[in-house]
Protein backbone atom coordinates (compact mmCIF):
# COMPACT_ATOMS: atom_id res chain seq x y z
CA UNK A 1 0.00 0.00 0.00
CA UNK A 2 1.31 3.45 -0.92
CA UNK A 3 0.97 6.31 1.56
CA UNK A 4 2.90 9.57 1.86
CA UNK A 5 5.87 9.06 4.22
CA UNK A 6 4.98 9.61 7.89
CA UNK A 7 1.23 9.66 7.34
CA UNK A 8 -0.48 10.00 10.72
CA UNK A 9 -3.53 8.36 12.26
CA UNK A 10 -4.79 7.08 15.62
CA UNK A 11 -4.99 3.60 17.08
CA UNK A 12 -8.70 3.54 17.89
CA UNK A 13 -10.13 4.27 21.33
CA UNK A 14 -10.96 7.73 22.66
CA UNK A 15 -12.28 8.75 26.11
CA UNK A 16 -15.55 10.40 25.15
CA UNK A 17 -19.08 9.28 26.03
CA UNK A 18 -20.48 10.59 22.75
CA UNK A 19 -19.02 10.40 19.25
CA UNK A 20 -19.26 14.10 18.33
CA UNK A 21 -16.18 15.25 20.26
CA UNK A 22 -14.25 12.16 19.18
CA UNK A 23 -14.96 12.77 15.50
CA UNK A 24 -14.06 16.43 15.81
CA UNK A 25 -10.66 15.49 17.23
CA UNK A 26 -10.04 12.74 14.66
CA UNK A 27 -10.87 14.86 11.61
CA UNK A 28 -9.08 17.90 12.99
CA UNK A 29 -5.80 16.12 13.72
CA UNK A 30 -5.79 13.39 11.06
CA UNK A 31 -7.73 14.94 8.17
CA UNK A 32 -6.03 12.80 5.50
CA UNK A 33 -6.26 9.45 7.31
CA UNK A 34 -9.09 9.48 9.86
CA UNK A 35 -10.14 6.48 11.92
CA UNK A 36 -13.46 5.57 13.47
CA UNK A 37 -13.39 6.05 17.25
CA UNK A 38 -14.01 3.25 19.70
CA UNK A 39 -15.74 4.65 22.78
CA UNK A 40 -15.23 2.18 25.66
CA UNK A 41 -16.45 4.77 28.16
CA UNK A 42 -19.98 4.17 26.90
CA UNK A 43 -20.06 0.77 28.60
CA UNK A 44 -19.31 -2.91 28.21
CA UNK A 45 -21.04 -3.28 24.84
CA UNK A 46 -18.46 -0.95 23.29
CA UNK A 47 -15.45 -2.80 24.66
CA UNK A 48 -12.95 -3.86 22.00
CA UNK A 49 -13.97 -7.53 22.19
CA UNK A 50 -17.70 -7.18 22.83
CA UNK A 51 -18.22 -5.06 19.71
CA UNK A 52 -17.79 -8.09 17.48
CA UNK A 53 -19.65 -10.84 19.36
CA UNK A 54 -23.19 -10.44 17.99
CA UNK A 55 -23.23 -13.56 15.75
CA UNK A 56 -22.11 -15.74 18.68
CA UNK A 57 -24.78 -14.20 20.90
CA UNK A 58 -27.55 -14.45 18.30
CA UNK A 59 -26.90 -18.14 17.71
CA UNK A 60 -26.85 -18.79 21.47
CA UNK A 61 -23.29 -20.09 21.57
CA UNK A 62 -22.24 -17.28 23.85
CA UNK A 63 -24.24 -15.99 26.81
CA UNK A 64 -23.70 -12.87 28.87
CA UNK A 65 -23.59 -13.40 32.62
CA UNK A 66 -23.22 -10.06 34.37
CA UNK A 67 -20.14 -8.46 32.86
CA UNK A 68 -18.77 -11.78 31.56
CA UNK A 69 -19.36 -13.73 28.35
CA UNK A 70 -19.34 -17.53 28.53
CA UNK A 71 -19.65 -20.23 25.88
CA UNK A 72 -22.71 -22.33 26.77
CA UNK A 73 -21.11 -25.68 25.92
CA UNK A 74 -23.10 -27.66 28.51
CA UNK A 75 -26.50 -26.91 27.00
CA UNK A 76 -28.26 -29.94 25.57
CA UNK A 77 -28.83 -28.21 22.23
CA UNK A 78 -25.21 -27.02 21.86
CA UNK A 79 -24.76 -29.11 18.67
CA UNK A 80 -27.83 -27.50 17.10
CA UNK A 81 -26.53 -24.04 18.05
CA UNK A 82 -23.19 -24.89 16.46
CA UNK A 83 -24.96 -25.97 13.30
CA UNK A 84 -26.82 -22.67 13.16
CA UNK A 85 -23.62 -20.67 13.50
CA UNK A 86 -21.62 -22.65 10.97
CA UNK A 87 -24.46 -22.58 8.44
CA UNK A 88 -24.38 -18.79 8.67
CA UNK A 89 -20.59 -18.45 8.74
CA UNK A 90 -19.90 -20.81 5.86
CA UNK A 91 -22.48 -19.04 3.73
CA UNK A 92 -20.84 -15.69 4.53
CA UNK A 93 -17.40 -17.05 3.68
CA UNK A 94 -18.77 -18.31 0.37
CA UNK A 95 -19.91 -14.79 -0.54
CA UNK A 96 -23.55 -14.73 0.60
CA UNK A 97 -24.12 -11.02 1.24
CA UNK A 98 -27.14 -11.54 3.47
CA UNK A 99 -25.21 -13.99 5.66
CA UNK A 100 -22.22 -11.64 5.87
CA UNK A 101 -24.45 -8.83 7.11
CA UNK A 102 -25.06 -10.86 10.28
CA UNK A 103 -21.41 -10.13 11.16
CA UNK A 104 -21.96 -6.36 11.08
CA UNK A 105 -21.29 -4.54 14.34
CA UNK A 106 -24.63 -3.42 15.80
CA UNK A 107 -25.09 0.30 16.25
CA UNK A 108 -25.49 -0.12 20.02
CA UNK A 109 -22.01 -1.65 20.23
CA UNK A 110 -20.22 0.66 17.78
CA UNK A 111 -21.64 4.17 18.07
CA UNK A 112 -18.37 5.68 16.85
CA UNK A 113 -18.29 3.54 13.72
CA UNK A 114 -21.73 4.59 12.55
CA UNK A 115 -21.13 8.24 13.45
CA UNK A 116 -17.91 8.04 11.41
CA UNK A 117 -19.58 6.62 8.31
CA UNK A 118 -22.38 9.17 8.56
CA UNK A 119 -19.81 11.96 8.87
CA UNK A 120 -18.02 10.66 5.76
CA UNK A 121 -21.32 10.71 3.88
CA UNK A 122 -21.84 14.31 4.96
CA UNK A 123 -18.29 15.54 4.30
CA UNK A 124 -17.47 13.49 1.25
CA UNK A 125 -14.04 11.98 0.70
CA UNK A 126 -12.18 14.77 -1.09
CA UNK A 127 -8.71 15.16 0.43
CA UNK A 128 -8.72 11.78 2.13
CA UNK A 129 -5.68 9.59 1.52
CA UNK A 130 -7.20 6.56 3.24
CA UNK A 131 -9.55 5.45 6.02
CA UNK A 132 -8.70 3.37 9.08
CA UNK A 133 -10.66 0.85 11.08
CA UNK A 134 -9.77 -1.69 13.74
CA UNK A 135 -10.89 -4.99 15.18
CA UNK A 136 -9.95 -7.04 18.24
CA UNK A 137 -7.28 -9.65 17.60
CA UNK A 138 -7.75 -13.41 18.00
CA UNK A 139 -5.40 -13.86 20.95
CA UNK A 140 -6.91 -11.02 22.96
CA UNK A 141 -10.47 -12.12 22.18
CA UNK A 142 -9.97 -15.85 22.74
CA UNK A 143 -8.21 -15.32 26.06
CA UNK A 144 -10.89 -12.85 27.16
CA UNK A 145 -13.75 -15.23 26.35
CA UNK A 146 -14.14 -18.29 28.57
CA UNK A 147 -16.01 -21.54 28.70
CA UNK A 148 -18.36 -22.39 31.58
CA UNK A 149 -15.46 -23.60 33.72
CA UNK A 150 -13.63 -20.31 33.30
CA UNK A 151 -11.05 -21.73 30.89
CA UNK A 152 -9.90 -19.46 28.07
CA UNK A 153 -11.52 -20.24 24.71
CA UNK A 154 -8.09 -20.25 23.07
CA UNK A 155 -7.29 -23.60 24.68
CA UNK A 156 -10.27 -25.35 23.09
CA UNK A 157 -9.89 -25.92 19.34
CA UNK A 158 -13.60 -25.61 18.65
CA UNK A 159 -14.10 -22.45 20.70
CA UNK A 160 -10.95 -20.92 19.24
CA UNK A 161 -12.29 -21.56 15.76
CA UNK A 162 -15.60 -19.91 16.67
CA UNK A 163 -13.79 -16.80 17.89
CA UNK A 164 -11.37 -16.54 14.98
CA UNK A 165 -14.08 -17.21 12.38
CA UNK A 166 -16.31 -14.56 13.96
CA UNK A 167 -13.53 -11.97 14.02
CA UNK A 168 -12.51 -12.76 10.45
CA UNK A 169 -16.03 -12.28 9.12
CA UNK A 170 -16.60 -9.16 11.24
CA UNK A 171 -13.35 -7.77 9.82
CA UNK A 172 -14.42 -8.64 6.28
CA UNK A 173 -17.76 -6.92 6.78
CA UNK A 174 -16.15 -3.79 8.28
CA UNK A 175 -13.63 -3.68 5.43
CA UNK A 176 -16.46 -4.03 2.94
CA UNK A 177 -18.44 -1.17 4.51
CA UNK A 178 -15.49 1.23 4.70
CA UNK A 179 -14.25 0.36 1.21
CA UNK A 180 -17.61 1.54 -0.16
CA UNK A 181 -16.36 5.12 0.30
CA UNK A 182 -13.87 4.64 -2.53
CA UNK A 183 -10.67 5.25 -0.59
CA UNK A 184 -8.01 2.73 0.48
CA UNK A 185 -8.82 1.24 3.89
CA UNK A 186 -6.38 0.16 6.57
CA UNK A 187 -7.89 -2.23 9.10
CA UNK A 188 -5.72 -2.91 12.13
CA UNK A 189 -6.00 -6.13 14.11
CA UNK A 190 -5.46 -4.84 17.66
CA UNK A 191 -3.93 -7.56 19.78
CA UNK A 192 -2.09 -6.72 23.00
CA UNK A 193 -2.52 -10.42 23.81
CA UNK A 194 0.36 -11.26 21.46
CA UNK A 195 2.64 -10.81 24.44
CA UNK A 196 1.63 -14.25 25.78
CA UNK A 197 3.75 -16.00 23.15
CA UNK A 198 6.99 -17.30 24.61
CA UNK A 199 5.91 -17.01 28.24
CA UNK A 200 6.29 -20.10 30.37
CA UNK A 201 2.66 -20.02 31.51
CA UNK A 202 1.44 -20.12 27.88
CA UNK A 203 3.63 -22.85 26.42
CA UNK A 204 0.72 -24.43 24.53
CA UNK A 205 0.31 -21.28 22.43
CA UNK A 206 2.46 -22.03 19.41
CA UNK A 207 3.85 -19.91 16.60
CA UNK A 208 1.87 -22.00 14.13
CA UNK A 209 -1.41 -21.30 15.94
CA UNK A 210 -0.76 -17.55 15.96
CA UNK A 211 0.26 -17.44 12.31
CA UNK A 212 -2.83 -19.42 11.33
CA UNK A 213 -5.26 -17.28 13.33
CA UNK A 214 -3.88 -13.91 12.28
CA UNK A 215 -3.53 -15.13 8.73
CA UNK A 216 -7.23 -15.98 8.61
CA UNK A 217 -8.24 -12.54 9.83
CA UNK A 218 -5.79 -10.81 7.48
CA UNK A 219 -7.09 -12.82 4.53
CA UNK A 220 -10.67 -11.86 5.39
CA UNK A 221 -9.71 -8.17 5.52
CA UNK A 222 -8.22 -8.42 2.04
CA UNK A 223 -11.34 -10.24 0.85
CA UNK A 224 -13.33 -7.20 2.02
CA UNK A 225 -11.16 -4.91 -0.09
CA UNK A 226 -8.97 -3.47 2.67
CA UNK A 227 -5.32 -3.64 3.73
CA UNK A 228 -4.64 -5.58 6.97
CA UNK A 229 -2.48 -4.20 9.74
CA UNK A 230 -1.53 -5.46 13.18
CA UNK A 231 -1.09 -3.37 16.31
CA UNK A 232 0.52 -4.62 19.51
CA UNK A 233 1.69 -2.27 22.25
CA UNK A 234 4.24 -4.46 24.00
CA UNK A 235 7.60 -6.10 23.44
CA UNK A 236 6.65 -9.20 21.44
CA UNK A 237 8.33 -11.68 19.13
CA UNK A 238 8.28 -9.37 16.10
CA UNK A 239 9.27 -12.18 13.76
CA UNK A 240 5.60 -13.21 13.79
CA UNK A 241 4.00 -9.92 12.63
CA UNK A 242 6.75 -9.33 10.08
CA UNK A 243 6.15 -12.81 8.67
CA UNK A 244 2.40 -12.32 8.26
CA UNK A 245 0.78 -11.02 5.03
CA UNK A 246 0.26 -7.54 6.48
CA UNK A 247 0.33 -4.09 4.93
CA UNK A 248 1.15 -2.38 8.25
CA UNK A 249 2.83 -3.40 11.50
CA UNK A 250 2.08 -0.96 14.34
CA UNK A 251 4.08 -0.84 17.57
CA UNK A 252 4.85 1.24 20.64
CA UNK A 253 8.35 2.39 19.74
CA UNK A 254 8.50 4.93 22.55
CA UNK A 255 8.63 2.23 25.23
CA UNK A 256 9.66 -0.90 23.34
CA UNK A 257 11.84 0.17 20.42
CA UNK A 258 14.81 -1.99 21.48
CA UNK A 259 12.63 -5.10 21.21
CA UNK A 260 13.04 -4.79 17.43
CA UNK A 261 16.81 -5.28 17.46
CA UNK A 262 16.84 -9.10 17.27
CA UNK A 263 14.61 -9.00 14.18
CA UNK A 264 16.54 -6.88 11.67
CA UNK A 265 16.44 -9.61 9.01
CA UNK A 266 12.67 -10.06 9.34
CA UNK A 267 12.11 -6.28 9.17
CA UNK A 268 14.32 -6.05 6.07
CA UNK A 269 12.33 -8.79 4.33
CA UNK A 270 9.05 -7.18 5.35
CA UNK A 271 10.07 -3.78 3.98
CA UNK A 272 11.22 -5.43 0.75
CA UNK A 273 7.67 -6.76 0.34
CA UNK A 274 6.35 -3.20 0.60
CA UNK A 275 5.09 -3.30 4.18
CA UNK A 276 4.62 -0.16 6.26
CA UNK A 277 5.63 0.37 9.87
CA UNK A 278 3.48 2.59 12.07
CA UNK A 279 5.76 4.08 14.72
CA UNK A 280 3.88 4.66 17.98
CA UNK A 281 6.24 7.39 19.08
CA UNK A 282 3.85 9.42 21.24
CA UNK A 283 3.58 7.72 24.66
CA UNK A 284 0.15 6.91 26.04
CA UNK A 285 1.34 5.44 29.36
CA UNK A 286 4.43 5.49 31.55
CA UNK A 287 6.76 8.26 32.69
CA UNK A 288 7.04 9.82 29.23
CA UNK A 289 3.41 10.95 29.14
CA UNK A 290 3.21 14.73 29.44
CA UNK A 291 7.01 15.09 29.47
CA UNK A 292 7.69 15.30 25.72
CA UNK A 293 7.07 17.80 22.96
CA UNK A 294 6.92 17.40 19.19
CA UNK A 295 10.59 18.31 18.70
CA UNK A 296 11.88 15.80 21.27
CA UNK A 297 9.67 13.05 19.88
CA UNK A 298 10.64 13.77 16.27
CA UNK A 299 14.31 13.65 17.31
CA UNK A 300 13.73 10.37 19.14
CA UNK A 301 12.08 8.83 16.08
CA UNK A 302 14.91 10.05 13.84
CA UNK A 303 17.43 8.42 16.17
CA UNK A 304 15.48 5.17 16.14
CA UNK A 305 15.39 5.01 12.35
CA UNK A 306 19.12 5.74 12.27
CA UNK A 307 19.72 2.93 14.77
CA UNK A 308 17.92 0.49 12.47
CA UNK A 309 19.88 1.78 9.47
CA UNK A 310 23.07 1.07 11.42
CA UNK A 311 21.88 -2.54 11.69
CA UNK A 312 21.73 -2.90 7.92
CA UNK A 313 18.22 -1.67 7.11
CA UNK A 314 17.67 0.63 4.15
CA UNK A 315 17.04 4.14 5.49
CA UNK A 316 15.22 5.15 2.31
CA UNK A 317 12.79 2.25 2.71
CA UNK A 318 12.37 3.02 6.41
CA UNK A 319 11.49 6.64 5.66
CA UNK A 320 9.22 5.97 2.69
CA UNK A 321 7.36 3.17 4.44
CA UNK A 322 6.78 4.83 7.82
CA UNK A 323 3.62 6.04 9.52
CA UNK A 324 3.26 7.94 12.82
CA UNK A 325 0.71 7.10 15.52
CA UNK A 326 0.22 7.28 19.27
CA UNK A 327 1.78 4.33 21.08
CA UNK A 328 -1.67 2.90 21.84
CA UNK A 329 -5.30 3.87 22.19
CA UNK A 330 -6.34 6.68 24.52
CA UNK A 331 -9.71 5.40 25.70
CA UNK A 332 -8.66 5.13 29.35
CA UNK A 333 -7.08 8.60 29.54
CA UNK A 334 -8.65 11.98 30.19
CA UNK A 335 -10.03 13.89 27.19
CA UNK A 336 -7.39 16.59 27.67
CA UNK A 337 -4.57 14.04 27.62
CA UNK A 338 -6.00 12.29 24.58
CA UNK A 339 -6.21 15.60 22.73
CA UNK A 340 -2.60 16.41 23.62
CA UNK A 341 -1.46 13.01 22.34
CA UNK A 342 -3.30 13.47 19.05
CA UNK A 343 -1.88 16.98 18.57
CA UNK A 344 1.63 15.70 19.25
CA UNK A 345 1.16 12.82 16.81
CA UNK A 346 0.09 15.18 14.04
CA UNK A 347 2.96 17.56 14.79
CA UNK A 348 5.61 14.82 14.87
CA UNK A 349 4.30 13.45 11.56
CA UNK A 350 4.48 16.89 9.97
CA UNK A 351 7.99 17.56 11.27
CA UNK A 352 9.40 14.20 10.19
CA UNK A 353 7.76 14.42 6.76
CA UNK A 354 9.23 17.89 6.22
CA UNK A 355 12.69 16.71 7.30
CA UNK A 356 12.44 13.73 4.92
CA UNK A 357 11.74 16.06 2.00
CA UNK A 358 14.86 18.15 2.69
Amino acid sequence: MDLPPFSATGIGSLPYPEPGQALDLVFRTFPALPHWPQLPGRGTREGMVYQFLTPLLETGLLVIQGDKARFATSLSDWPQRLTGFYTLALAAEAGDREALEHFTMPRAAATGFYAFTEELERRGTDGLTALKGQIAGPLTAAFFLKDERGRAAYYDDQLRDLVVRTLALAARRQADMLSAFGRPVLLFIDDPGMNVFGRSSYITVTREMILEDFGRVAEAIRAGGAFPGLHSCDAVDWSIPFQLPLAVVSLDCYNYFSSLFPFSREIKDYLARGGLIAWGIVPTFGPGVGKENAATLASRLDEQLAALANRGLDIVALVNQSMVTPACGTGLLSPGRAEEIYRLTASVARMTAEAARC
